[in-house]
């Protein structure tokens, strides 16, 4: 049967191998050091689980340097410890991507769509984001949320005619920034739930193979998708 510490320095030394690795295997450089050198990278994991590397390498030392015969050691790992080294050792060297995860079919919409029918499809079908394209080409993606504060401001400017409306006037250009981001079908979910907390506008993650915004839609994410699993 396998040792706690055992069990613990097994998941260690592949979490250092994969430090080393990262940083093309330099000889002299200990633990703690790469971990805090590859914090830096906003394209890891390692930053968000620094501190507790950074204990776990003491864990570590103690158990390596502190051991008082070949059967015992000082520093025993309790259970709690190992479920968190294994789970950062998945998070740095297996980090999931955004697909399957979040792969579903969506629909695009043309974007001379009339406004009516925009507004019957939210009613029967409870559509929430509609990318819109003119001839293939993306051209924006109105929400439920967007859609809301377009009837708001539009209310103080008097009546509105909504059927002389169509889905491309409902996209603004004033060179604000946009309510959407593309993605390719690689990319970890730890760098949208980086995209949805750096950007205050963002309201879904689009997804294609290549992160071409005029490719195929193979998925999108809102924020809410990154801890639920509904889906429209």
């Amino acid at each position: 049967m396998v040792k706690p510490s055992e069990e613990f320095l097994i998941s260690f030394n592949r979490i250092e191998k994969w430090l080393r690795d990262e940083l093309n295997n330099p000889s002299s450089m200990g633990f703690s050091e790469m971990v805090r050198r590859l914090a830096r990278r906003k394209d890891l994991q390692v930053a968000a689980n620094q501190d507790d590397l950074l204990q776990i390498a003491q864990l570590r030392n103690a158990i390596i340097h502190d051991k008082i015969s070949e059967d015992f050691v000082i520093a025993e790992p309790n259970e709690w410890i190992l479920q968190r080294i294994k789970q950062i050792e998945t998070e740095l060297t297996k980090p999931e991507l955004v697909c399957p995860r979040f792969e579903k079919k969506v629909t695009g919409f043309d974007w001379e769509l009339p406004l009516l029918e925009i507004l019957k499809i939210v009613a029967e079908k409870r559509y929430s984001q509609f990318p819109l394209y003119r001839k293939g080409r993306f051209e924006g993606l109105i929400t439920l949320r967007a859609l809301g504060f377009w009837f708001a401001k539009r209310s103080q400017q008097g009546a509105l005619h909504l059927e002389q409306l169509k889905a491309k006037d409902l996209i603004v250009s004033d060179g604000k920034e946009t309510n959407y981001q593309f993605i390719s079908a690689t990319t970890h979910v730890f760098e949208v739930e980086a995209l949805f907390r750096d950007k205050a506008t963002l309201e879904a993650v689009l997804i294609t193979k290549d992160g071409n915004p005029n490719g195929n839609l193979v998925g999108i994410i809102r924020p809410r998708d990154l801890y639920t699993n509904e889906k429209d």
